[in-house]
């Protein structure tokens, strides 16, 4: 019986390790037509080396996106059209903050951080599916990118590099 129970607890082990081995999203379930508090959270560096920048492509319908400035790291939001115009307070926005980078920092392996945004989910993204923001992570001289989606059908967990996500519920 301890056998068994030791077995368990190893799986258990190795799974949740896995699970929190990629970059992930905090908060991974927000309603349409809100405002969301993106957390980015990088567990470890590349291959044992510290991360030095960190980039995330901002998915269409996902607008007003404000950045958190990280001390020591430098921040860059870039720009650019937005696919079709969206109301946002009553105004028409065709366009804004397509990808964030953070660079110019270190983040040795054997630490832990957070990476944060701020920004508004459409109303008119398809609730019940899941919106990605594919990461790429630098490391001295390495490179990690957590852009992997799943096919329709496809199961998560069964990708190498998978893009944090979060499902989309209906507005309250």
């Amino acid at each position: 019986m301890n056998k068994y129970l030791l077995s368990a607890a190893v799986l258990f082990v190795l799974g949740t390790n896995a699970a929190f081995a990629h970059i992930t999203l905090e908060t991974q379930e927000a309603a349409v037509g809100s405002t969301y508090k993106a957390i980015l959270r990088v567990p470890h560096g590349c291959d044992g080396k510290a991360t030095t920048a960190v980039r995330v492509q901002i998915p269409e319908g996902v607008i007003a996106v404000k950045p958190m400035p990280k001390p020591g790291w430098t921040l860059q939001a870039k720009k650019g059209k937005y696919d079709k115009s969206y109301q946002l307070y009553g105004q028409s926005v065709s366009d804004g903050v397509k990808e964030v980078d953070w660079s110019g920092g270190s983040l040795p392996d054997e630490f832990y951080d957070e990476f944060v945004f701020r920004a508004t989910l459409t109303e008119d993204l398809p609730v019940g599916q899941t919106v990605y923001f594919p990461v790429v992570q630098e490391c001295d001289g390495a490179t990690v990118r957590w852009i992997e989606i799943p096919a329709a059908g496809q199961d998560e967990d069964a990708l190498e590099n998978p893009a944090p996500g979060i499902k989309l519920r209906p507005k309250k």
